[in-house]
């Protein structure tokens, strides 16, 4: 009994210490001693320490006076054109970055789609701004990181075992040989046949292809995208994503699935801008800046030998990252209604980058040749069937036999007759 007494003293005198915060890793010690960008951030689900998310470490900071007030300095820091130099010159932006860093906002994350998802958002980033301000691609993703599948469908699994294999359009098939089938027209009246589908998709199409008076132009591109971010948040996967992803072996199909988001309003513009003034202007956003990060960390992989793709026990993780990017400034969409070598990009360009060119080609990749997220698409409806990566380079062991394919062995496992039903394809009717 008196070593429990003994006990609750030191911990109320530690607390009594820690309030002055001249040293806040008394009270946060574990959060401090993880400098930024370190491993720890990038490991997997099971790995990660509990986190609170970002509205609560924020209450919590508030419950603190000298957390509070170096949190107000830091967000006064933040504001602005001149908030690079201040963070790099000022003595208080320093010094009230130096103390957060040891506070739960340090540490926090944000649910996907969350209540007061853009208020989580936003708290994370006036830590992590400052933290990130200046890098090329440095943002770690604001979001929890994704649970690992504990029963991953195997077929899907083998299309995604590495970056440098990916799937071949011609194993989708019809479920009725003798008709032509549109598998895009088809997940259309499966999204018609639900109530809810059917209300949001009606609501950002009338949104998406009116006129806006005030400005004279086609449409409201801000409306437009909330409106699509609305339908993608609030509609189940099952049904949004169908639309999204659906397999294609025609042109007209190609086309529906290109003008699903209603490209003309969501996707175009006047003018393309420089891929690397897109990405300036969708990270001075906190929402898209923060899905920006977390298409990255979903769905990019680094070209070296043996890489393999984030979460390939989860491949619905990039798809997923990939279609919350819509109804963003860094919307993405297929550019033309070819089915049999389709390439998705963001609304933009490389040329006029002068030396900058390097850097706009790479981040560009990250949408136009990536093979991660073109697996992920493709084993959402096509078969199992597998060719050379159009970024990757078949393995020397594979590429080295006469007959490639022949030599590759999937695991032993049984797959399904129909791979477009179990990997998320519409059923028949």
């Amino acid at each position: 009994m008196k070593s429990d007494t003994v006990w609750m003293c030191v911990f109320l005198l530690l607390l009594d210490e820690a309030s002055s915060w001249d040293d806040p890793s008394v009270l946060f010690g574990p959060l401090a001693s993880e400098a930024p960008g370190s491993q720890n951030t990038g490991s997997r689900a099971e790995d990660q320490p509990e986190r609170v998310d970002c509205i609560q470490a924020t209450e919590m900071c508030n419950q603190n006076p000298s957390c509070s007030s170096r949190y107000r300095v830091m967000r006064q820091c933040l504001v602005g054109k001149e908030k690079e130099a201040m963070l790099d010159n000022n003595r208080d932006c320093q010094a009230a970055l130096e103390v957060l860093l040891g506070s739960p906002l340090y540490d926090c994350r944000c649910k996907r789609s969350m209540k007061n998802e853009l208020q989580c958002l936003q708290n994370y980033w006036a830590i992590h701004m400052g933290l990130n301000e200046g890098g090329e691609m440095e943002d770690s993703s604001p979001y929890e990181p994704v649970a690992p599948n504990r029963q991953p469908d195997v077929s899907r699994l083998a299309s995604i075992s590495s970056g440098m294999l990916t799937l071949a359009p011609k194993g989708f098939s019809c479920p009725d040989a003798e008709k032509v089938c549109n598998p895009c027209l088809d997940a259309t009246k499966a999204c018609n046949l639900n109530n809810n589908c059917k209300k949001h998709r009606a609501n950002f199409i009338s949104t998406c292809t009116k006129e806006d008076q005030n400005k004279g132009d086609t449409c409201n591109k801000k409306r437009c995208h909330k409106a699509l971010r609305s339908f993608l948040d609030r509609v189940p996967a099952d049904l949004s994503h169908r639309l999204l992803f659906c397999p294609c072996q025609t042109e007209g199909c190609a086309e529906r699935r290109r003008q699903t988001i209603v490209p003309d309003c969501s996707y175009k513009d006047k003018e393309k801008p420089n891929c690397l003034e897109l990405r300036r202007v969708c990270r001075q956003d906190a929402l898209c800046r923060s899905r920006l990060a977390d298409y990255v960390a979903n769905c990019w992989t680094t070209s070296h030998p043996g890489s393999t793709c984030p979460n390939q026990d989860n491949p619905d993780a990039c798809s997923a990252s990939y279609a919350r990017l819509i109804g963003t400034e860094m919307t993405p969409n297929y550019v033309d209604n070819s089915f049999t070598n389709w390439t998705i990009s963001p609304w933009c360009t490389c040329k006029g980058s002068g030396n900058n060119e390097e850097e706009c080609i790479n981040f560009l990749r990250l949408f136009t040749d990536n093979t991660c997220l073109r697996n992920a698409i493709q084993a959402f409806g096509y078969g199992i069937d597998v060719i050379p990566g159009k970024n990757g380079t078949v393995p020397s062991a594979l590429a080295t036999s006469p007959d490639w394919t022949a030599s590759f062995t999937y695991p032993s496992v049984t797959f399904p007759k129909n791979v477009e039903q179990s990997s998320g394809g519409l059923a028949r009717g």
